[in-house]
């Protein structure tokens, strides 16, 4: 293999190259640093070049291995992180002009966790403003763009993150999820991802100042998003690993007791009125085919009502956004961002005062009745979207485009209520008159049953294949 050809590498073969010492650190991080150099400057997915720390740092790996001292499971493995987490000794901007110069005085637990087992940090990645729009876009660090082309979103607010990794910046990317962050991207570039569930990954950043909200606090997720699901259960394992800083993370391990075989999944179609586009269902009639192949009993029933859950779950977040949030948006946002807030407040009306409270007693509600009903179907096949993800810039146009990016999402951000996992995997790549796109899928799983929908996703990916192949072939990789 030739140092030009280290980049593609998942991290899953990677691995088992750096620690057998077939492979240096520092020459895994080098193919990725390379690669980096020659595609982000068209793609703007990493923000902050780490390039001189990550070689520090992988030839301090290659030395410990070298003394025989244990190397973690993912030794020199280069990751991104995202920019709205804290990274020390540098700025946690979440995409924000006036947090430029917030510096962060100690790692969050999922930089903590990725470098303790080895992995190498090469760079920081783009987010919009404040990290809540499903597109990446933001007046200090400028556009990401799709490495598919200009046709479509690359998504967010991980949009930095998907477009990295799938270009080959990177084996691992980090990012989060409080409605769809971690999957939106995936979907836009057809990575893989889980949004892990409640309590499942530790999270905190020394830099804020105050505490989040409630909704924030048990809505939003970190994870990773990966070429592949292998890359994922070789990595969730180091990001789950416990921190005292985060007092309701649930240290419980990655993979779960087996399932009763064989597992069955219960397979939705319905979008609840809004058009199921014709590529939408023959991706998901491809997933369908790919886990019965695979020997999953899947069986068209609806889950709990979805919709509901899920438009509740986003006007009772509106509804801590609009109280704890707006005067930031207000007095540190651009007029990009504070229009599109004033378009979220009228599609998701925010649920406040007394009635926020009972909302956040009927989560309760909403999450047994899904509770019970995995126990029969511990898997769900669903749209992630109804339709293929959506242009550059769509959620600036007004009502219409609000309701196209976020308002008919109702399956992602459900499961953020829930706080239930749901993975997200490419079923299908669509032939579009704008352009070559990949469609992805959603299984959601019991909950603390990550590794459940991984498995799901493994069996589909190994139907459809990777959609990081064409990408490559498309920008001459």
């Amino acid at each position: 293999m030739t140092q030009s050809d280290i980049w593609r590498l998942s991290a899953t073969d990677l691995t088992s190259l750096t620690r057998s010492g077939d492979l240096s650190a520092q020459d895994a991080v080098q193919a990725s640093l390379d690669r980096m150099a020659d595609v982000n400057p068209a793609l703007n997915a990493v923000v902050e070049d780490l390039s001189a720390e990550a070689l520090h740092r992988a030839r301090a790996l290659d030395q410990s291995r070298a003394k025989g001292e244990p190397t973690g499971p993912l030794h020199g493995v280069p990751v991104t992180i995202k920019v709205n987490v804290d990274q020390k000794g540098h700025a946690t901007t979440n995409g924000v002009v006036a947090l430029k110069d917030v510096i962060a005085p100690d790692d969050a637990p999922v930089v903590s966790n990725l470098e303790e087992a080895g992995a190498v940090v090469i760079g920081r990645t783009n987010t919009p403003e404040f990290s809540f729009r499903a597109d990446t876009d933001n007046p200090l660090y400028g556009r990401t763009h799709n490495p598919w082309g200009a046709h479509i979103s690359p998504g967010g607010s991980s949009g930095g993150a998907a477009a990295a990794v799938m270009a080959g910046v990177g084996a691992l990317a980090h990012g989060n999820d409080i409605g769809g962050s971690l999957r939106f991207p995936a979907a836009a570039t057809g990575a893989v991802t889980v949004k892990p569930g409640l309590g499942r990954v530790p999270a905190w950043n020394p830099s804020q100042q105050a505490e989040r909200g409630l909704l924030a606090q048990s809505m939003s997720v970190q994870g990773l998003i990966t070429r592949s699901a292998a890359d994922l259960h070789l990595s969730m394992p180091s990001l789950i690993a416990p921190d005292p800083r985060d007092p309701f993370h649930v240290p419980i391990a990655w993979r779960g007791a087996p399932v009763e075989a064989p597992i069955k999944v219960a397979f939705t179609k319905n979008t609840f009125g809004y058009a199921l586009h014709p590529e939408v269902e023959k991706a998901l009639d491809t997933a369908h085919e790919a886990l019965v192949d695979a020997g999953y009993v899947v069986d068209e029933i609806d889950p709990p009502d979805v919709f509901e859950c899920g438009r509740i779950g986003y006007r009772t977040l509106m509804g801590e956004v609009l109280t704890l949030m707006k005067s930031d948006i207000e007095a540190a946002g651009s007029q990009t961002i504070r229009d599109i807030f004033d378009v979220y407040f009228q599609e998701f009306p925010p649920i406040v005062e007394t009635e926020l409270v009972h909302m956040l007693a009927k989560r309760s509600h909403y999450a047994r009745e899904w509770s019970l009903f995995l126990q029969d179907y511990p898997l769900v096949l669903s749209p992630f979207l109804p339709q293929p993800f959506f242009k550059p810039d769509r959620d600036t146009e007004g009502a219409e485009g609000v309701h196209e990016v976020l308002g008919c999402a109702v399956y992602s951000y459900a499961m953020n209520f829930l706080g239930l996992p749901a993975a997200c995997v490419p079923a299908r790549l669509a032939e579009l008159p704008q352009g070559p796109q990949p469609i992805n899928v959603q299984i959601a799983a019991r909950r603390w049953r990550e590794d459940l929908a991984v498995d799901a996703a493994a069996a589909i990916e190994a139907r459809v294949g990777q959609m990081c192949i064409p990408i490559w072939d498309k920008m001459g990789g």
